[in-house]
């Protein structure tokens, strides 16, 4: 795990500055304390942070390249079939003089050429450059775990795993995006490929860019499809083949040269990680937050008892109301982008609490995409059926979801029911708020089309791929497209990264993820039971208390109530002010409206109040602290044409 960066001037040709690279580097040391390395031909130049997991030797050092230097590769992540295509690859002649994952990917492109990405199963965001083609590679891992940014401007395309070195490259910070803004609002994140940032984009999950011959084409070059199995296996079929693969990918999310760890929760998903990695060895480090025994959903001693059972070495971080709120903008700021999640508050500082013992940590993110744990699961599985009853059976039923107060995620679940066109109604499951909601709350004039429209777009790319699929799977393909690698894996690389700490994700190994994809909707969500087959392959392996406990995924359930709390303090006055800078995009009256209807009770809008804090601490910090992240490259880069986003 590291950070790279880097800037290629395909247009011009003007050479690249050693000193833009530095500075470059110099944004993302957190990202790699051990080891630094750049490498530069000309108007290609590349930059290396390393944080040494595997292969600690000075062999591992970037930029790499093969022997006759033909091919140079800059990598942030892990290659977990590393060895065997390193075997396949020695077959073939190729000589190698390390024992890391990043060689591999010098010798693969040598072999096959851009196919080699879907040979990988991994996390990356990496870039190649073919010297003899002066051709250059940058591509984000299937699953999308590893973010990748870029801009192009001028002839000049600059790239980097945050974006911070994207702006030390451009000369000078960009603008804030109004449709990015939007978008968050109604979604809580960016969905690539934009950023908040005008002239900033990131790569989607399996998308690759190539520059060659002065163009620049993005396109999606892993192309898995699902097809539902035919025939779909039975029940024991279908848990003893997870049960294989749950334990041949915890296999290779093990190998480390370095101490590693499990982030654990109280609940099943992280708790069946620590029993499969129980079977590869004992004594692992378990690290997990609560919040105190006066909460109800305070995990502590539930993660306790998990760990305990394990025999694992567990460690807890404590946090209170007050840390919440004082934390909270350095929190915004380190993201980059805004995610109003209330998980990025634990998350940020278990990560920090794990850095102090080990330097990897396994996290259990995916089954609930890959299975459907979300109560939004229920409504799209069963929509159908909802759909398919008579008119004066369902008009009751919404009549009093309306009626009945704070019940906003009920009224838009069932407001999506009715929506025939399956993309629309799948947008609006993920919509925070309403269209009308939205309408009202958006400053009209920013967006030219209108924000409905720009809605109404987004992931409309994907449509194609839904065709064979019923409307859970359409509807999974979608989170883990968008939503998964966007907000929750975006927020899992910057926090962990932050404190130097690598994430894996065991159950977003390719091979686990392509087969769960092929499966049925009834494997997934089973007579009103979410994930149930996961559920089933938790029975071999764990306790049936810790199957039933109840989900609380690090209490965020306290952090909301925290948040309901400091709307009648500290974070209401940002709501309050009309000099905030939110109501350059939002009209003051709709969101006061909101607030006074959230503390009559109402109705309940903590989501969308939360993102619009989020937003404005973002607007107050994060562009600011970029400015002077880039001051020093700018000073030094003096007389470059800078770019007018």
């Amino acid at each position: 795990m590291c950070g790279i960066c880097g800037q290629f001037n395909f247009g011009s040709g003007a050479p690249v500055s050693a000193s833009t690279i530095e500075a470059m580097m110099g944004t993302i040391i957190h990202r790699g304390p051990d080891d630094a390395g750049q490498h530069l031909h000309g108007n290609l130049g590349l930059g290396f942070r390393r944080l040494a997991i595997i292969d600690l030797s000075p062999a591992g050092h970037q930029p790499m390249s093969d022997q006759g230097q033909t091919v140079w590769v800059v990598f942030n992540g892990e290659i977990y079939n590393y060895q065997q295509l390193r075997q396949e690859l020695q077959g073939h002649g190729h000589v190698f003089r390390s024992n890391c994952d990043t060689e591999v990917i010098v010798h693969g492109y040598k072999q096959w050429g851009d196919a080699v990405l879907n040979r990988f199963n991994g996390m990356f965001g990496l870039a190649i450059w073919d010297v003899k083609k002066r051709r250059l590679l940058l591509a984000r891992d299937p699953m999308g775990i590893k973010p990748v940014y870029y801009a192009i401007c001028n002839g000049s395309l600059a790239f980097g795993s945050e974006i911070r070195p994207v702006c030390v490259a451009l000369g000078e910070p960009p603008g804030v995006d109004p449709a990015a803004v939007a978008l968050f609002l109604r979604y809580r994140y960016t969905p690539a490929p934009r950023t908040m940032f005008k002239g900033i984009q990131k790569l989607a999950a399996g998308e690759k860019l190539v520059v060659e011959n002065g163009q620049v084409h993005v396109s999606r070059y892993y192309q898995f499809a699902p097809e539902p199995f035919a025939p779909q296996p039975g029940p024991e079929e279908a848990t003893e083949k997870l049960i294989e693969l749950y334990k041949a990918a915890m296999k290779r999310h093990l190998i480390s040269d370095v101490p590693l760890g499990l982030l654990l929760s109280g609940g099943l998903d992280s708790g069946l990680l620590l029993a499969l990695m129980s079977l590869y060895g004992r004594d692992w480090h378990t690290f997990s937050v609560g919040y105190g025994s006066s909460f109800a959903d305070d995990e502590l001693e539930d993660a306790a008892k998990t760990a305990r059972t394990y025999g694992a070495k567990h460690d807890a971080v404590h946090l209170t109301r007050e840390t919440f709120e004082d934390v909270l903008p350095r929190i915004v700021n380190v993201l980059e982008e805004p995610v109003a999640s209330s998980s990025i508050v634990p998350m940020y500082f278990v990560c920090q609490r794990a850095r102090e013992n080990v330097k990897v940590a396994l996290i259990g993110q995916g089954p609930d995409e890959l299975f459907g744990g979300y109560n939004r699961h229920l409504g799209v599985h069963y929509g159908a059926a909802w759909r398919a009853l008579p008119g004066w059976l369902r008009t009751p039923g919404a009549a009093l979801a309306r009626a009945l107060p704070r019940n906003d995620t009920i009224k838009r679940g069932l407001y999506s029911l009715h929506e025939p066109d399956r993309l629309r109604r799948f947008q609006q499951v993920f919509s925070l708020v309403s269209d009308n909601a939205m309408q009202g709350l958006f400053r009209p004039e920013l967006i030219a089309d209108g924000e409905a429209t720009l809605a109404a777009r987004c992931w409309e790319e994907y449509r194609p791929a839904f065709e064979n699929l019923d409307d859970l799977n359409a509807f999974q393909l979608l989170e883990l497209r968008s939503s998964l690698p966007d907000e929750l894996l975006m927020y899992g690389d910057k926090l962990s990264m932050a404190h130097a700490l690598e994430v894996r994700v065991p159950y977003l190994d390719r091979e686990v993820v392509e087969y769960v994809q092929q499966l049925g909707a009834s494997f997934k969500v089973h007579h009103g039971v979410r994930k149930w087959l996961h559920r089933e392959a938790s029975k071999r392996l764990l306790s049936s208390e810790i199957i039933h406990r109840k989900k609380r995924g690090f209490a965020v359930n306290v952090v909301d109530g925290w948040f309901r709390q400091s709307l009648d303090g500290r974070i209401r006055q940002y709501l309050a002010d009309p000099q905030s800078q939110v109501y350059r995009f939002l009209e003051p009256a709709a969101v006061q409206s909101m607030l006074g209807d959230h503390a009559a009770g109402r109705a309940d809008h903590h989501k969308i109040l939360f993102s619009v804090v989020v937003l404005e601490q973002w607007l107050r910090i994060a562009p600011s602290r970029l400015v002077r992240d880039s001051v020093s490259a700018f000073r030094s880069t003096v007389g470059r044409e800078s770019c007018d986003f």
